[in-house]
């Protein structure tokens, strides 16, 4: 199974809002420089994260991201679950075998068993080494200086 660019990028921006320190905030500039991707396309993701309670979006000039709730309260799981639009393999509806072949149920399995392991794992699993995410993602100016970057 492959997820889509859209998960990535969605599982990307809560890595980088969840490396900060409570109450400090992320610029959609900032990720995407970091990441080296299009401001547009994270602005669609982080709508959506906002929209999903992933996320908490701060308007104004002094504005940004931060987790929408606690790291250890969102599961991979969920992101993937609420990111990917089907976890269906094999589209098995025009196959001939269809109506004797037991595959779709070995499939519907082995989804099941792929998402059971993705809800073992929180967000806060994926920011046990925050502070070597913070050195790759260059240790976070302050608010003040990353104005002045942008």
């Amino acid at each position: 199974m492959q997820l889509t660019r859209f998960t990535d990028y969605s599982v990307r921006v809560l890595l980088h809002v969840g490396a900060r320190d409570e109450g400090d905030l992320s610029s959609i500039a900032e990720i995407a420089q970091t990441y080296d991707i299009s401001r547009n396309h994270l602005m669609k993701v982080v709508q959506d994260l906002g929209q999903a309670g992933f996320l908490d979006t701060v308007r104004g000039r002094n504005g940004g991201l931060r987790l929408g709730r606690p790291a250890d309260e969102i599961t991979v799981g969920q992101i993937v679950r609420h990111t990917e639009t089907s976890f269906q393999l094999v589209d098995c509806t025009t196959c001939i075998v269809a109506p004797a072949c037991t595959l779709p149920r070995v499939f519907n399995e082995a989804t099941q068993a792929f998402l059971a392991v993705l809800d073992r794992y929180t967000l806060a699993d994926a920011l046990v080494r925050r502070d070597d995410l913070r050195h790759i993602f260059g240790n976070f100016a302050p608010p003040a200086e990353r104005r002045e970057l942008t």
